[in-house]
């Protein structure tokens, strides 16, 4: 596995497409790694420090999710370095998606991530550009389909990525509007740990989380946790966290769920940050969902967390460990050795095989919101079980994920 990941890790991308801002300091980044089956695709990310290393190692990530997602493409990255909190925000992604929307008509398909909205700004901000949809280039490139079946399957994207979702299975409050984009990925993450004790052996009721980030994925993982009977005993954010080691009720998850304030945690006797960071890795727990941004799990984090019994991790974020190495770095490693990680790229695909199932086939009229969730779970219960038939132990679950995907690729 070693072998085809350095081979993989050191191949270069095919296109880098490298942007500076005239009106502000942001700096932009669209990586290719590779134009595999005609085009590529992931989705546009900012943040401030953000470097073209980070968009590259995310777009070589992009690419591995898609042998478990779907469409058979390469993976790309957009990534923009700049503070998301600047009222000028809007203003930067205006001209980003300007300058990139000749790649987007034709070979590369993005969608939203870190602090870039699938529905208010990919979407608006790329039909601006003349793009019918985010994902219009993977059509083209992709598929090649006549113009009567892009027409069709375009439409279907555009309704299904922002259906308000209906169905109250899958919506902790109907008049709220939620949308698929907005849930699909935290279930998937949910979805996952559900078929891992399925598969592996135990029972998911009852167990005991934590959340590490409360935005889109995060706060849907921990809300579909504790639907399937997870004690959500600990959730951490950038501006503090909450603790109850008897685990939250599920109106008290419900309710933080509602009243959280865009990504951010909003609860009663909140624990600030710095004392959060010192308490949540004691507090005991059988799973773990790191749902924050990428590389801030550290080995000492992770080492006392199994000292309390943690038993399986459940990314909702893209390499989540400290790790300078773009894959499968030493902290990553060893936590595939000591306990039960499951491959990121199979835990959060929830939209990109959202995506990919728009897409490939017709879907039925009017279009459901189980068929759309159920999907997303049977492809991430094949991929698991893919990876128990070759391996059937509960650690290097994530190596053995990486050398199916890699034996596609290299």
């Amino acid at each position: 596995m070693k072998d085809l990941l350095k081979k993989y890790e050191n191949k270069k991308p095919e296109i880098v497409f490298h942007w500076q801002d005239t009106e502000t300091d942001a700096e932009g980044w669209t990586v290719i790694n590779s134009l595999r089956g005609g085009a590529a695709g992931g989705g546009t990310r900012m943040r401030k420090g953000l470097d073209k290393n980070e968009v590259l190692s995310l777009a070589k990530t992009m690419e591995i999710k898609f042998t478990v997602s779907g469409p058979k493409i390469g993976g790309a990255k957009s990534g923009i370095n700049f503070d998301p909190d600047d009222i000028r925000k809007r203003g930067v992604l205006e001209r980003w998606y300007k300058v990139v929307s000749p790649l987007l008509k034709h070979y590369y398909g993005t969608g939203g991530d870190l602090n870039v909205d699938e529905i208010h700004d990919v979407i608006p901000l790329t039909e601006e550009c003349g793009v019918w949809h985010p994902q219009e280039g993977v059509f083209n490139g992709h598929f090649q389909p006549t113009e009567a079946e892009k027409i069709n399957r375009i439409g279907q994207l555009r309704h299904g990525v922002i259906k308000v979702i209906e169905d109250p299975k899958y919506t902790p409050k109907i008049s709220r509007n939620y949308r698929v984009a907005d849930m699909v990925t935290g279930y998937g993450v949910a979805e996952a740990v559900k078929h891992y004790y399925d598969i592996f052996g135990g029972n998911i009721k009852g167990k005991r989380a934590i959340i590490q980030g409360f935005g889109n994925v995060g706060s849907a993982a921990a809300y579909y946790l504790n639907q399937l009977g997870v004690k959500i005993v600990g959730i951490i954010d950038k501006s503090g966290g909450v603790i109850n080691e008897d685990g939250f009720s599920s109106s008290e998850v419900r309710d933080m769920f509602l009243n959280k304030r865009g990504n951010m945690l909003v609860a009663e006797k909140m624990i600030p940050f710095e004392d959060m960071n010192q308490l949540i890795w004691k507090i005991p727990t059988e799973i773990f969902i790191p749902a924050a941004a990428s590389r801030l799990i550290t080995k000492e984090q992770i080492t006392t967390m199994i000292e309390t019994g943690l038993e399986v991790i459940s990314p909702g974020a893209n390499v989540p460990f400290a790790d300078k190495e773009i894959f499968f770095g030493p902290i990553m490693e060893y936590t595939d050795k000591q306990i039960s990680l499951l491959p990121d790229f199979v835990s959060n695909c929830g939209i990109a095989r959202v995506f990919a199932y728009l897409m490939e086939s017709k879907v039925e009229v009017p279009m459901r919101d189980e068929a759309i969730f159920q999907d997303t779970s049977k492809t991430i219960f094949k991929a698991l079980e893919k990876i128990y038939n070759l391996h059937p132990y509960k650690t290097d679950i994530c190596k053995t994920g990486f050398e199916i995907a890699l034996k596609q690729l290299v």
